[in-house]
């Protein structure tokens, strides 16, 4: 690995789109460092794809064998759900940028375990309108779909995202992402000139 670009924002902030196209960035040449979880799928979510699923015992396995760099359990609507970075082939036998999806608190915590300069903070953002519509829409199209975890999941972000967090995590560049070209082509400036 060189360096981890770690993209983070509250939920339904883009960060799914945008990480999407900075992989399709041929300049970029950036690789995956996919996250695991223990939550179910979503409908649209493919194994290996947005995230490792795996299951309680597997994610156990995996801490106990001391695998695990970062991991956050929340107590949804649904049980314990967990995310967590594994060192595993995707983190050690890649010599590219790698590109993650994760949280403020992943961030720290994986800077803490792979060093300052290794992990770059990629904050997105958009209005609470933008982000609410954007919420209500997605879950919509669920199966089953869990409003309730919704809007916990609402709350919890604005409280793990608050201003005074990201100061003490040293976050000081945001991307907003009302309007995608623009927010891509400055994350992507950015990358560079961080390079």
């Amino acid at each position: 690995m060189n360096r981890l670009i770690c993209l983070m924002g509250k939920s339904c902030s883009g960060k799914d789109t945008i990480y999407k196209n900075l992989l399709k960035d041929r300049e970029l040449n950036l690789k995956v460092l996919r996250p695991y979880t223990t939550r179910p799928r979503r409908i649209n979510e493919k194994e290996g794809i947005e995230y490792n699923f795996v299951t309680e015992e597997e994610y156990l396995a995996m801490r106990d064998r001391g695998l695990i760099l970062e991991e956050r359990a929340y107590d949804t609507m649904h049980g314990v759900w967990r995310y967590f970075t594994v060192r595993d082939a995707g983190l050690t036998d890649n010599e590219n940028d790698l590109l993650y999806i994760g949280t403020l608190e992943a961030y720290v915590n994986l800077r803490e375990a792979l060093g300052n300069d290794k992990v770059i903070p990629i904050y997105i953002e958009v209005s609470d309108t933008v982000r609410i519509d954007r919420a209500v829409h997605r879950e919509k199209k669920q199966a089953e779909p869990r409003f309730a975890e919704m809007c916990r999941r609402f709350l919890a972000d604005n409280e793990d995202f608050s201003d005074e967090k990201l100061k003490e995590a040293g976050v000081t560049v945001r991307f907003n992402n009302e309007d995608l070209n623009e927010c891509l082509n400055r994350i992507k400036t950015f990358i560079a000139a961080e390079g």
